[in-house]
């Protein structure tokens, strides 16, 4: 007789994980993942179900209207959960946004999760935090460290570089821009980073979920390459079929563009906060808890481009 396929498991009976930020380009790679597993329930809280369509019909997906910013909604959110990620962030904003968003937000959901205790909590920050310098960005992702590792130690941290992948807003930004512009002015263009794809970034937080033993461990995810901006932006054109030449700007000028960016409507392409966490290099620290750590091995930007 041919092999039987594995019986369904009952989704009443598999541990729930709250997945904070599930609609977004690393939320919906892991809601991906962990439904095509099978073995948990995946309750995604948001403020705007229609952000959820493309997460909706998973398996074992649940998609909740409510506010996690208000405590209890999220202490609704936990009370049902066995485990918490937490993948809410912004990249641009004002300092008050960037404290509710990165500092607020990790306290509130450590002292929730003491409150309530046993849980495993995986919450994801950003390479370069121990070296913020003058970036709102990453101070504020480093106090978001601190405040959620202070109320809950057993707490599994996540520091990505730069993530790519079919939906990111990087690469295709770039590959966009020089499907239009003859030429690409450039700030920061040595700016290094280590590129990481989403999937692997993904595997990472279902690694922190599935292995006790990374509680209250830090891991730094990224790639096995290190790019310069000039590089990525580059390699971007050249997938797109599209390589235009590369201006550097001087400082000086690349902070007048972007401060000017600030001033369309919508979400800025660069922002001056940006160019500060450019000042830091977006790379894995020598020594750092790795992929590799987790069973990972990473894939290259090269490879997937090569791929995609």
């Amino acid at each position: 007789m041919p092999d039987q396929p594995p019986p369904l498991r009952d989704p009443s009976a598999l541990p729930t994980v709250a997945v904070l930020g599930g609609t977004g380009f690393v939320g919906r790679a892991l809601c991906r993942r962990l439904s095509s597993r099978g073995d948990w329930r995946i309750v995604v809280p948001t403020r705007e179900t229609k952000r959820a369509d493309a997460i909706s019909t998973l398996a074992n997906v649940s998609v909740r209207q409510l506010d996690v910013r208000r405590a209890a909604d999220l202490r609704q959110v936990l009370a049902s959960a066995d485990a918490v990620v937490n993948l809410i962030a912004i990249l641009h904003g004002t300092p008050r946004q960037f404290h509710a968003v990165h500092i607020e937000l990790p306290d509130l959901l450590g002292r929730a999760i003491r409150e309530l205790g046993g849980k495993r909590v995986v919450h994801v920050s950003a390479i370069g935090v121990d070296e913020p310098r003058q970036s709102l960005y990453l101070q504020s992702k480093a106090r978001g460290e601190r405040r959620i590792r202070d109320a809950w130690p057993q707490t599994t941290v996540l520091r990505p570089s730069v993530i790519f992948g079919k939906e990111d807003r990087f690469i295709n930004t770039f590959a966009r821009l020089q499907r239009f512009a003859p030429f690409v002015p450039l700030a920061c263009s040595g700016a290094r980073f280590q590129p990481v794809w989403v999937d692997d970034v993904a595997g990472a937080i279902v690694a922190g979920l599935d292995r006790p033993g990374t509680a209250g461990n830090t891991f730094e995810c990224a790639g096995p390459d290190v790019l310069t901006l000039r590089d990525l932006v580059r390699r971007a054109g050249q997938w797109a079929g599209v390589a235009r030449p590369v201006l550097p700007l001087p400082l000086a000028l690349a902070t007048m563009q972007a401060w000017l960016m600030e001033q369309l409507p919508g979400e800025p392409l660069m922002s001056r906060d940006n160019l500060r966490s450019m000042q830091t290099p977006n790379v894995a620290a020598p020594g750092a808890l790795s992929l590799r750590d987790l069973g990972i091995t990473a894939r290259s930007l090269d490879d997937y481009l090569l791929m995609g």
